[in-house]
């Protein structure tokens, strides 16, 4: 095999620093990369949220005097918060378990048939998920915050 003179030579990619103020403003995520980062930023809310989770647990099945207490935290607030705080707090938690759930549901088929993964079906998909996502926390939000 003979070798390419040095003026022959295929030129070799250049790889530089991005600039942070500049680069990243200019970047366009795909819907993949949003459910991704989205899909991590929901499992740390829920993880952060689990104190909360578990104390609605135990006051929602312990007795009725304590369900009655867990009831008006939302209806009138406490710990000096306003009720609409907490349901607000609730909603995140709603968004974080239904996203993680359904991108994670989104994952697991993309592991189990790898003949689907394709730059199409991740786009469709990963819009799939979002709007999924975010018509049934809107439909749920509608219930907690009594509109139906």
């Amino acid at each position: 095999m003979t070798e390419l003179a040095p003026t022959q030579r295929p030129k070799r990619p250049e790889f530089r620093n991005i600039n942070a103020f500049k680069d990243l403003t200019t970047y366009r995520m795909t819907p993949a990369a949003w459910v991704s980062i989205l899909h991590r930023a929901s499992g740390l809310i829920l993880f952060l949220l689990l104190p909360l989770v578990i104390w609605m647990f135990d006051n929602s099945i312990s007795s009725e005097i304590s369900f009655e207490k867990f009831k008006a935290a939302f209806n009138v607030g406490m710990l000096g918060l306003p009720g609409a705080l907490w349901k607000i707090a609730a909603l995140a938690l709603i968004w974080g378990y239904l996203h993680h759930f359904i991108a994670g549901m989104r994952h697991l088929w993309m592991d189990a048939d790898h003949s689907a993964v394709t730059k199409s079906f991740g786009r469709s998909s990963a819009l799939f998920t979002l709007l999924l996502s975010i018509a049934l926390t809107l439909v749920l939000g509608a219930k907690l915050f009594g509109l139906y």
